[in-house]
């Protein structure tokens, strides 16, 4: 067999997808998702998409750039994925061999990639000098037969609407207000600051898999005081990408509320399955996709290898 790495090319969509989708089947990624990815980044953060071709074929792939937005120099990611049936076939080894040459040619100090809790990946980073940081919980929801609540049995908090991502087409701003707030206050490894608007409108807003018909944004008095984004596949799967709430209207469960409406939203468009992901520490998410009925899929795992200078 002939292992090769080289640089993605748009003929590889379908196939990177369909390794990620094997590697991480509760992800939602598409061959439109794998290209945006590739020609929508931002030009300082150095994206490159790696792929692994065996014999003529892509068997995986591997995403590197540099987290631009990081309030510490040097820190980069390399999040590698392999096709199962080429696991072991010395893929995985080619790809993180090439992604932490090409970073460490960026100057990039560490690098940081996720990994499932599973024995051949843990034992395959650990080997290779990474050492292990937070922990992501997926967790899985069966909109065909989960016992969703009614939704609003007793009506709509006072003052409380709620809308959609797509009533926000015309002035996403205030969407981007929220979300940077809430995004400075998440838990992990990477302490980043704000994304500027520009940034944020071609990376989240114009994301091909956000589906805003699906994204229910909870207003208060014309603000937006909750929102629970939604991703879909077109193949029957959702993901949460993020549920969140501004500071000044915590602590009053509109979050719950956001989120409830949009699973509602989700199955009536013909979801089969949700999935979610939270950091191991947020115990508040935790709690609430609980009480939705999620069930644990997967633990991801962060892990860091610092470059030798």
């Amino acid at each position: 067999m002939t292992m090769i790495v080289r640089e993605f090319r748009p003929a590889d969509a379908e196939a990177v997808a369909a390794a990620r989708r094997s590697a991480f089947p509760y992800l939602v990624t598409t061959a439109s998702t794998v290209a945006w990815e590739v020609a929508s980044s931002p030009t300082d953060r150095q994206y490159r998409l790696l792929v692994a071709e065996a014999d003529g074929e892509v068997v995986g792939s591997s995403e590197i750039g540099v987290f631009h937005d990081s309030e510490e120099p040097g820190l980069a990611f390399a999040n590698t994925s392999v096709r199962s049936d080429f696991l072991g076939r010395g893929a995985g080894s080619a790809l993180v061999t090439a992604a932490e040459e090409r970073l460490a040619g960026l100057g990039a100090a560490k690098v940081f990639a996720w990994t499932v809790e599973a024995p051949h990946a843990v034992t395959f980073a650990e080997r290779r000098g990474y050492r292990r940081g937070r922990s992501s919980r997926v967790q899985r929801l069966d909109l065909t037969t989960a016992a969703l609540p009614p939704l609003a049995p007793d009506g709509l908090p006072e003052g409380v609407a709620l809308r959609t991502a797509a009533d926000f087409a015309g002035d996403p701003r205030p969407l981007y207000e929220a979300d940077a707030e809430c995004t400075e206050d998440e838990p992990g490894d990477v302490a980043a600051g704000r994304l500027p608007y520009d940034q944020w409108i071609a990376l989240v807003w114009e994301h091909p898999a956000l589906d805003r018909e699906l994204t229910t944004v909870a207003v208060v008095d014309g603000a937006v005081a909750a929102y629970s984004v939604a991703h879909t596949d077109g193949r029957g799967r959702y993901w949460s990408g993020m549920t969140g709430t501004p500071r000044a209207f915590r602590g009053r469960g509109l979050a719950k509320l956001a989120k409830h409406d949009a699973l509602h939203r989700a199955r009536a468009a013909g979801c089969r399955e949700a999935f979610t992901g939270n950091d191991g520490d947020n115990q508040p998410m935790l709690a609430i996709n609980k009480w939705f009925g999620y069930a644990p899929a997967v633990t991801e795992w962060r892990y860091v290898r610092e470059l030798a200078a």
